[in-house]
């Protein structure tokens, strides 16, 4: 049987897009994503709980992202879970574990935004299927100092 690492996510940026290149030259966005959830209790309580995220973009969706996202836009995300790890300054372990972007789609305009996507030049690609992550055994996931 195959296993399956897959991950959809709607929610709103927490941080502007940071890019980065890895020290061969291969872009890299990282950015924030909060999710929200609410439900109702069996005594008909409402309860809300946030969830924040770290995503990680490469290549031209990395650049894709640092252009047109911004702090609090709405997104669709998909991709997989990738944990990596590296021993911190005092010595210890540290993990983190992001979302690796395979497709992002904006999902909503604001008035006065220049990021929105009707400001998307027609020459732009679309970035489903775009070949957003690099090869096994390359920069991505072999730790903190990947830049």
């Amino acid at each position: 049987m195959r296993s399956v690492n897959k991950v959809i996510i709607i929610g709103n940026l927490t941080r502007d897009p940071e890019l980065k290149q890895t020290q061969s030259g291969q872009a890299v966005a990282t950015f924030g994503i909060a999710t929200n959830r609410e439900w109702v209790t069996t005594a008909q309580d409402k309860k809300k709980s946030t969830e924040f995220h770290e995503v990680v973009a490469w290549a031209r969706l990395a650049e894709i992202c640092h252009q047109y996202l911004r702090k609090g836009k709405l997104v669709y995300l998909e991709g997989y879970l990738k944990t990596r790890s590296w021993e911190a300054e005092n010595g210890e372990k540290r993990f983190r574990t992001e979302i690796v972007l395979q497709d992002m789609i904006m999902l909503e305009k604001r008035s006065g935004d220049d990021h929105t996507p009707d400001a998307i030049p027609e020459t732009e690609p679309d970035v489903a299927g775009i070949d957003a992550y690099p090869d096994e055994g390359s920069e991505a996931g072999s730790g903190e100092n990947m830049f």
